[in-house]
């Protein structure tokens, strides 16, 4: 597959998508139908100047990490929602028990449906703690009930406004996101079998936003404010070593 991408890094800033030819067909991995996305496509998009947010310059991984307080009471106020579109503070997924949480960059990227599958993996060690293990999205209820239909990923919650996000600080922006490992890890999921959504990708909640938002990882729990253990990803695809999480989560 070719790919020849055109930023502009101006206040309104355009990205051309040119698809010029079709890859080699791919496995697809047991019980995993291939998502939908266009044969041919040809995708200009304006977007408009997003709020400044909280910008990291590499990734931190912390067990335990130093939480401020104002951080805490950011998270206070967030609110996240099912995928029956029922709103509950953030802090209610782990106020009574220890939780793992997953944050995706948004709900069509392949390497977010790569990390579920990553977490999954390793449910029944996690339920066996009685730890849960939940994913959030930056998108809309409707993106988040498509993603978890098509990863089978029980407990996803949307935050339509990047409110998570933002108190968390999680890094956003172009150059964070086309970064040759990204790309590399991009290449790699797709042999593995993993798809893209560009449907999904395209949509008005994840480009309005310009589709730069990457995630992260949070052990959090029992009680609101108690976070042992937080990973921002640098970049996508940026994925912790799963033993760290588990050491956080279920030692």
């Amino acid at each position: 597959m070719a790919i020849s991408l055109s930023t502009a890094l101006s206040p309104n800033t355009t990205v051309r998508f040119n698809r010029l030819t079709n890859p080699a067909p791919t496995r697809i991995l047991p019980n995993q139908s291939p998502l939908w996305r266009p044969r041919h496509w040809n995708k200009t998009l304006k977007l408009s100047p997003r709020r400044p947010s909280h910008v990291i310059a590499s990734a931190v991984s912390e067990s335990p990490p130093s939480v401020s307080e104002d951080t805490k009471n950011l998270l206070d106020t967030v609110k996240v929602y099912d995928v029956n579109g029922n709103a509950i503070p953030i802090s209610d997924l782990w106020k009574d028990r220890k939780a793992v949480v997953a944050f995706a960059r948004h709900f069509g990227c392949v390497l977010c449906r790569k990390r579920a599958d990553y977490l999954a993996a390793k449910k029944d060690v996690m339920d066996a703690s009685g730890v849960a293990l939940v994913l959030i999205g930056p998108g809309s209820v409707e993106q988040a009930r498509t993603f978890s239909e098509q990863t089978k990923f029980k407990g996803v919650y949307a935050d339509p406004n990047h409110s998570s996000y933002e108190a968390l600080s999680f890094v956003s922006g172009v150059l964070v996101t086309f970064t040759p490992k990204a790309g590399l890890k991009i290449i790699q999921s797709y042999m593995e079998g993993y798809r893209q959504d560009w449907k999904l990708s395209f949509e008005r909640d994840t480009v309005s936003r310009g589709g730069w938002q990457q995630g992260g990882i949070i052990v959090a729990g029992p009680g609101k404010s108690n976070i042992s253990y937080i990973h921002r990803d640098k970049e996508a695809g940026d994925d912790p070593d799963i033993q760290d999480i588990l050491k956080a989560c279920c030692s």
